[in-house]
């Protein structure tokens, strides 16, 4: 992009978004559970639900590629960092509603995309609702959560959900109930829509009941997974009829390392960024186990972390 072209798409996006809202060169690092990844040449932090339609319809004007990014949880940017624009869902956009009922025995909740779900989990606690207990540890966006329809210990977000709020890459609004948004184990529909609103459905229970069913649920977590180390959560899809981390491990993988990443002794199907690595040696250790889970195993493991970037 010449001089001229990039003067002028960065004063229609002053136009559209709020001065501290526009940042430049920011390193994802800032914004992944990783702490991985090399710069966004540009960042929005996404504060009104009228900007993201904007924002895209002028970068559609100017060819300009865009990202979203919401908590960073399941993703992993490479050393060559974001070209383009990245649109940040987190909180300046993660308001969620009080519960409304529904038919007496059911609430709704409607929150902004950029709301955690953990957030999101504690609302219909607060108000004893349950249905939510599993996403209380999850450390994603409710946005990103529905487009890979979220879930842990037997329970997705996509049950729960009635209905999705989205914006296209032309900046056209659109809306899909449970049943239009195809969810299957950590997929959707959803492919270059960006979620802004999601209502979930929900029912009465106490919040006694709800919190201590979320204590027994995080303890669980805790013991199992390596939650004080940058992680991505599980770096790979759970194949039909097996575990993925039994498989690694299975493998003798555990503690094996490249440069500054590892596969967790506590947890094999977390890989861990332990040492100060680098989105090029994550990805290689990524390769390497699915080299070898294959080899072992004749079982091709499909990543569920989410790749973006550029190349170094």
């Amino acid at each position: 992009m010449d001089e001229t072209a990039r003067a002028e798409l960065l004063g229609e996006l002053r136009l559209a978004v709020p001065s501290e809202d526009l940042l430049f060169n920011v390193p994802m690092s800032r914004y992944t559970s990783l702490a991985l990844g090399g710069p966004a040449e540009m960042l929005v932090e996404v504060s009104d639900d009228g900007q993201p339609a904007e924002i895209l319809r002028i970068a559609k004007r100017f060819n300009v590629p865009v990202h979203v990014i919401g908590n960073g949880s399941n993703l992993l940017v490479k050393d060559g960092g974001l070209r383009g624009l990245a649109l940040h869902f987190g909180d300046k956009f993660g308001d969620i509603s009080e519960p409304a009922t529904h038919d007496g025995a059911a609430y709704t909740i409607t929150a902004q995309s950029g709301a955690l779900l953990s957030a999101l989990a504690n609302a219909a606690a607060d108000a004893g609702l349950t249905g939510l207990e599993f996403a209380a540890g999850i450390p994603g966006t409710v946005g990103g959560g529905v487009r890979m329809n979220a879930g842990a210990y037997g329970g997705e977000l996509g049950n729960f959900v009635v209905n999705v709020t989205c914006v296209d890459r032309e900046g056209e609004m659109a809306s899909y109930t449970r049943e239009e948004m195809q969810f299957g184990y950590r997929k959707s529909r959803l492919t270059g829509e960006i979620v802004l609103y999601v209502t979930v459905m929900l029912r009465k229970s106490s919040e006694d009941a709800v919190r201590v069913a979320m204590r027994e649920l995080n303890a669980r977590r805790r013991d199992k997974q390596p939650l004080t180390m940058p992680c991505c959560g599980s770096t790979f899809k759970r194949p039909q009829g097996r575990f993925a981390g039994e498989l690694i491990e299975s493998c003798g993988l555990k503690g094996y390392c490249i440069g500054g990443v590892s596969v967790s002794e506590k947890h094999a199907n977390f890989l861990v960024n332990d040492q100060n690595g680098t989105a090029k040696e994550y990805l290689e250790l990524m390769e390497h186990v699915q080299r070898t889970v294959k080899k072992e195993t004749g079982i091709e493991l499909e990543p569920e972390v989410q790749i973006i970037g550029e190349d170094e």
